[in-house]
C-alpha cells in the first residue's frame, strides 16, 4: 500500500470514533472534541498543533488534602510556560489534579486529556476545561500492566504523549508513568502532596484496612530518592 493509503487509514482510526460536542463561548464550556484513539492517532493529533506537551499527574479520587496549595504549585509551573507553544494534557475527568485544567483554561493554553475509557464507561465525569479528550481502550486505569514491567496502554499514551511532566504527589498510576517517562529521558518534576486524609481513611476503613498514617502516596518514595 501506498504511503499516501497508510495516511488515509491512520486517519479512518482516528475519527472512526469521534463525538463532537457543541462549542461554548465560556472558556470551560465542557470538551470541544472527545475521541476514542490508540498512541499514533493522539501523536498525529499533537503533531498537528505543533506544541510541546506539559502533562500534569497526581492524585484524582483520592484528592488534595490541601488543593488551594496545589493550584498555587501548578499556576507557578504554568506562569513558566508560553500558551503559544504548550498544550496542557492531564488525565481528562474533574477530580484532583484536573482542577488545574480550570487554571490552565484561564492563562489561555490549550487543553487535551488522556484517560482509559474506564472513566466514560463508569461515568466519571470529565473536566469542563478540557478542550481535547482522548478516551483509550484500556481494561486498567494506568500504570504497569500487573505482573509486568510494561505500561498499559492508557499510560503508555500519556508517556509517549508527553514532552515534560509535573507531578504533584500521586498515586501507583503516577509512580509508574514518571518513572518510565524518567527512564525515557523525559524531563519530570516532582512536587510532594498529601492526598486527602479523609477520604484515605474511608477508603480503608471500607477494605477492612488498617488506617493510613503515611498520606504522601505511593509516588512519593519512589521519584524523591530517584534522580
Amino acid at each position: 500500500m501506498s504511503r499516501y493509503g497508510s495516511i488515509l487509514r491512520l486517519i479512518a482510526l482516528f475519527t472512526c470514533c469521534v463525538v463532537v460536542t457543541p462549542a461554548s463561548g465560556d472558556a470551560c464550556g465542557g470538551p470541544r472534541e472527545v475521541h476514542e484513539a490508540s498512541l499514533e492517532p493522539i501523536k498525529m493529533f499533537i503533531r498537528g498543533k505543533q506544541k510541546a506537551v506539559l502533562t500534569f499527574t497526581g492524585y484524582s479520587g483520592a484528592e488534595y488534602q490541601n488543593p488551594g496549595a496545589m493550584m498555587e504549585q501548578a499556576a507557578r509551573v504554568l506562569d513558566a510556560q508560553l500558551p503559544s507553544e504548550t498544550l496542557i494534557n492531564i488525565g481528562a475527568t474533574a477530580q484532583g489534579i484536573g482542577s488545574v485544567y480550570e487554571i490552565a483554561k484561564q492563562k489561555g493554553f490549550t487543553t487535551m486529556g488522556i484517560v482509559s475509557v474506564l472513566a466514560r464507561d463508569e461515568g466519571v465525569p470529565l473536566s469542563n476545561c478540557v478542550d481535547y479528550v482522548f478516551y483509550v481502550k484500556d481494561s486498567t486505569w494506568g500504570g504497569w500492566v500487573p505482573g509486568t514491567n510494561r505500561l498499559s496502554p492508557t499510560s503508555e499514551a500519556m508517556v509517549e504523549s508527553s514532552t515534560s511532566f509535573v507531578a504533584i504527589g500521586g498515586g501507583m498510576v503516577t509512580r509508574d508513568e514518571m518513572l518510565e517517562a524518567r527512564e525515557a529521558g523525559k524531563p519530570v518534576t516532582f512536587i510532594p502532596a498529601d492526598m486527602n486524609h479523609k477520604i484515605a481513611r474511608e477508603k480503608a476503613s471500607k477494605r477492612g484496612q488498617a488506617e493510613p498514617t503515611d498520606f504522601r502516596g505511593s509516588a512519593h518514595g519512589a521519584l524523591t530518592n530517584g534522580s
